[in-house]
């Protein structure tokens, strides 16, 4: 049996005032700059670092999870936005995001990742 809270869905409930619209869309766009910036900087990585010495792949374990991480948060940046304009329309709370979690574990991740191949070169 179907929460009676939740809408229908066909239901596009009714229109949000636009503040919220542009605010949403505006957070959207950040993180697709942000998902933009990541691919591009592992294109960077991969095309434009000279290799490292010893570990001739540093340069692909480096840049290829970038481009990959890039591509999540685009995906899930769209999916964060359509939550959030849902809820708006539908006069709820607005969904938990999991953006920060998931910048947070790519910058973690990939910094620690870049020490070792920086630390594995040095030591060649």
């Amino acid at each position: 049996m179907a929460d009676s809270r939740d809408p229908e869905p066909d239901d596009d409930g009714t229109e949000p005032d636009p503040r919220f619209t542009f605010a949403n869309e505006r957070t959207f766009l950040a993180w697709s700059r942000t998902a933009l910036a990541l691919v591009v900087a592992g294109l960077g990585v991969v095309q434009l670092l000279p290799p490292f010495p010893g570990v001739p792949v540093g340069r692909h374990l480096l840049g290829v999870p970038l481009i990959v991480f890039g591509a999540i948060v685009a995906v899930t940046a769209y999916n964060e936005w359509t939550r959030s304009q849902r809820a708006l329309r539908h006069g709820r709370p607005l969904p938990r995001s999991v953006m920060p979690l998931i910048m947070a574990v790519i910058v973690a991740t990939m910094g620690a990742l870049s020490a070792i191949v920086v630390l594995v070169s040095a030591l060649r």
